[in-house]
């Protein structure tokens, strides 16, 4: 089964090959027509948003292969709001500081993509990346998207509130949005991919060596 897995700056070594994989995935989306500020500026296909405070989200099946993912860039440093597309908030603005996090770079492998109208590798990004903010207190992401995902936002059950009005950018029109992370939001996307139980990895208990289990300490 696909889980999402929480990756942050002290699980990095663990996931190593995981990340090198969602780097080129990301690579070859940003190349087919992606955002011009996005595209890779490493051959590992990083860009300037990839830094040791960014925490991944990857869906990853059985044999360690990603099928999906995003990203949190925390908002007291750079963002992709503020630091390229800040008027795009020119109505609500942006909050900034500790708690807050921009969400950045959803995409699915096309080697995982279904003949379907919502694809449930997305659904496993969608619900777990609200799950995942749930457990942390996060209260809402902010995210720069395409215009038209507006509907299908809301279609899933997110209410997708603008912090601005679209802008025509690089032939297409984007807008600023905040999503509120509730159980509201998560049961709704749940509903709306199939999915019945939560989507997180839950990282496995260390395992203790015999002399250290309980009952079986030193005897004098």
């Amino acid at each position: 089964m696909i889980r999402l897995h929480v990756v942050d700056r002290a699980s990095r070594g663990a996931y190593a090959d995981a990340l090198a994989q969602q780097h080129a995935l990301r690579r070859a989306a940003a190349e087919e027509g992606g955002c011009r500020a996005l595209r890779a500026i490493d051959a590992a296909g990083r860009d300037r948003f990839d830094t040791e405070t960014t925490r991944y989200l990857l869906a990853i099946d059985g044999d360690g292969q990603v099928a999906g993912g995003t990203r949190l860039l925390p908002a007291e440093g750079p963002t992709l709001l503020s630091e390229v597309f800040p008027h795009l908030a020119d109505i609500r603005r942006f909050a900034r500081g500790p708690g807050i996090w921009e969400c950045t770079r959803f995409f699915a492998s096309s080697r995982f993509r279904e003949n379907r109208p919502l694809s449930r590798v997305a659904g496993i990004v969608a619900a777990g990346l609200i799950e995942h903010c749930l457990e942390q207190d996060i209260p809402h992401v902010n995210l720069v998207v395409e215009t038209y995902w507006i509907p299908q936002m809301a279609e899933i059950g997110w209410r997708p509130r603008p912090l601005g009005l679209p802008v025509a950018e690089a032939g297409g029109s984007l807008c600023a949005v905040s999503i509120a992370m509730t159980e509201e939001a998560l049961e709704a996307t749940r509903a709306a991919y199939g999915l019945a139980v939560s989507v997180l990895a839950r990282p496995r208990p260390p395992t203790l060596p015999d002399w250290a289990r309980p009952g079986r300490g030193l005897t004098a």
